[in-house]
């Protein structure tokens, strides 16, 4: 039972589910340290070797199916991770994006050599993958991208520049977003993956300093010239990538979801330990009306954002997630993470705004949440067009 005191829904009650949710727990204690975290985020990377491991213990490529190489689970088990991850403040490794956002793509839209080629691989860690969307002129409108993949001979030459790409120092394995026939607009769009330690001209560029998410590997990419076969294009068929991206975003946004309320009740739980600890004119910060108060408030609040997540993961589960539903999530929970967090850190005081503390982390790092993944604005507009 959380802070929340909110029951896992029926879904998740699966003894098979609690174990697993028991066996990521231990492992995150074991490999994931706060002083591993620490050193991540100096190093602005995670280490290559907490992949490998990830991959032995099966925490990739989880709801990949098993006649893939994948460990033939489904969306709980992303679920879990995801909300481990937040809960343990295991910052900055993009397991999830590899998982739930990479692998689905194949899964749904790759050929049958295609799927046997990567997920195996992407399974055991030995391909870390990452997705470049964004352009320096181009972030929600992915119509606007400006990167070509132009056929040559048997394949494809690649040209163009990406940013703020996430696990893009570590990544060996890129789906890249590239107009095959720039006249068509969205339906010249396509998605071809790319080996980068198989390619010439092929270029990583900064790892970008940022706000926070320290940990965290966001990087310019660079292509060259960069030749790929003709089997590298997802799902063998030009002019689908603008279809198999709006396919996947539902169950993207709905991530970002997850990972804001697991935020949410890890600020809350940090937050309620240290005022019933701290002292301020003779009492208990605890003690003060306006600290119970306020907790009252972003408990209530954080509970009927629990209620919604679970609504929308059980939704998802009998595939059912519309576009709408999955952007009243991303955008309200990210929205509801920046307020609550912020309200937390206020209770701690000066110790708040100390970096050793793991609030003033989560402050930092939440800010990314209503920007990525489609900003929330953009989701308002998706909303609005149900109206």
């Amino acid at each position: 039972m959380s802070v929340l005191n909110v029951e896992r829904p029926d879904f998740m009650q699966d003894e098979e589910v609690r174990m697993f949710e028991d066996s990521v727990a231990k492992f995150f204690d074991q490999n994931a340290k706060p002083a591993d975290v620490d050193r991540w985020r100096a190093n602005h990377c995670v280490d290559r070797e907490l992949w490998t491991k990830a991959g032995e213990a099966g925490l990739l490529g989880l709801s990949t199916p098993a006649e893939y190489g994948g460990v033939g689970g489904d969306y709980r088990h992303e679920v879990v991770l995801m909300e481990q991850l937040g809960l343990k403040g295991v910052d900055g490794f993009g397991a999830s994006l590899h998982n739930a956002i990479v692998m689905p793509y194949i899964v749904h839209y790759g050929t049958e050599e295609q799927k046997k080629r990567w997920l195996p691989r992407m399974t055991s860690g030995e391909l870390i993958s990452a997705i470049a969307m964004t352009e320096p002129g181009a972030g929600s409108d992915l119509q606007g991208v400006k990167t070509t993949a132009k056929r040559s001979g048997n394949g494809y030459v690649i040209n163009g520049s990406k940013t703020f790409i996430t696990n893009g120092q570590t990544a060996n394995l890129i789906c890249v977003v590239a107009k095959t026939d720039p006249t068509q607009g969205a339906k010249g769009i396509s998605l071809l993956f790319v080996e980068t330690d198989e390619v010439e001209g092929f270029e990583r560029g900064r790892n970008l300093k940022k706000l926070g998410q320290d940990a965290q590997d966001t990087s310019e990419l660079f292509f060259n010239e960069v030749k790929v076969p003709a089997d590298n294009l997802l799902g063998a068929e030009e002019g689908k990538g603008f279809y198999q991206l709006m396919g996947q975003l539902p169950q993207e946004r709905l991530n970002i979801a997850v990972q804001a309320i697991a935020t949410i009740e890890r600020a809350l739980e940090l937050t309620i330990d240290y005022v019933k600890q701290r002292s301020a004119f003779g009492k208990k910060v605890i003690d003060f009306q306006n600290t119970q108060f306020v907790l009252a408030e972003c408990k209530t609040e954080a509970t009927v954002a629990r209620v919604f997540v679970n609504h929308c993961i059980g939704v998802h589960l009998a595939g059912k997630l519309d576009a709408s539903t999955a952007s009243m999530a991303k955008y309200w929970l990210t929205d509801l993470e920046g307020k609550i967090v912020d309200r937390c850190l206020q209770l701690f005081g000066g110790y708040g705004f100390m970096d050793e503390y793991p609030i003033s982390r989560m402050y930092r790092d939440s800010r990314i949440q209503r920007i990525y993944g489609g900003t929330n604005e953009i989701m308002k507009l998706l909303i609005a067009r149900t109206l």
